[in-house]
């Protein structure tokens, strides 16, 4: 089991199963929301303990095409958990235990800044990741 919370503690979440994979998105959109580190998580396991009022949902322009949520009282970027799809990402910063895995991708390498730089092995992508 795995908990996560906001930096205020309003919005408190449990993972009851490992995160699937983690990866870094390097687009100005995921930068600039503070959040770029996401672990993929299944919705079966994944529940919202506290603060659902909290929970404030940016819908993004074209080109970005996904929501991210964040905490109205701290301003915490928490990933897309008020998403429905199956799976779905969590901001990895929220968690307040360790989690059981190591990056495996860096997306939109493209738009990274000069200034940081990519210090582990995992797969780098242009943009979305290929399969």
């Amino acid at each position: 089991m795995f908990k996560g919370s906001c930096c205020c503690g309003a919005i408190r979440f449990t993972l009851m199963t490992p995160p699937t994979m983690m990866g870094t998105c390097h687009c100005t959109r995921c930068r600039k929301v503070g959040a770029s580190t996401f672990v993929f998580v299944k919705r079966e396991g994944f529940t919202l303990d506290a603060g659902a009022d909290c929970v404030a949902t940016y819908a993004p322009e074209l080109p970005y095409k996904y929501n991210r949520c964040f905490c109205r009282k701290c301003g915490t970027a928490l990933g897309e958990i008020n998403s429905s799809s199956e799976s779905f990402p969590v901001a990895a910063h929220c968690f307040d235990d360790e989690l059981p895995v190591k990056n495996l991708f860096h997306e939109f390498v493209s738009e990274k800044p000069g200034w940081y730089n990519i210090c582990d092995d995992a797969k780098q992508f242009s943009d979305h990741p290929h399969k």
